[in-house]
């Protein structure tokens, strides 16, 4: 591990997420965790019960093949020491 500012600052930057994501997990509202924001974002939050289903547009695909395009670059670049 390397030390110096970056890392110091990337500690602060996860330790800042990690109050805001857990705030968000015990006030119990929806729409306010990263992945409620990021399900919304992208189009792929689910349905409630006995909700009809959504029609699906072409700017629904593309956001879901961008959120899977880059969910596989960042898998690959981490995993291979970011030789991708």
């Amino acid at each position: 591990m390397t030390g110096g500012v970056w890392t110091w600052a990337w500690l602060g930057w996860f330790a800042y997420f990690l109050v805001v994501e857990g705030m968000a997990l015990f006030n119990s509202r929806p729409g306010d965790t990263l992945s409620e924001h990021v399900w919304a974002w992208f189009g792929t939050a689910r349905r409630a019960p006995g909700e009809p289903d959504r029609p699906r547009s072409g700017w629904t695909q593309l956001r879901r093949v961008v959120l899977l395009a880059f969910m596989a670059w960042l898998s690959i670049h981490f995993l291979t020491g970011g030789w991708a």
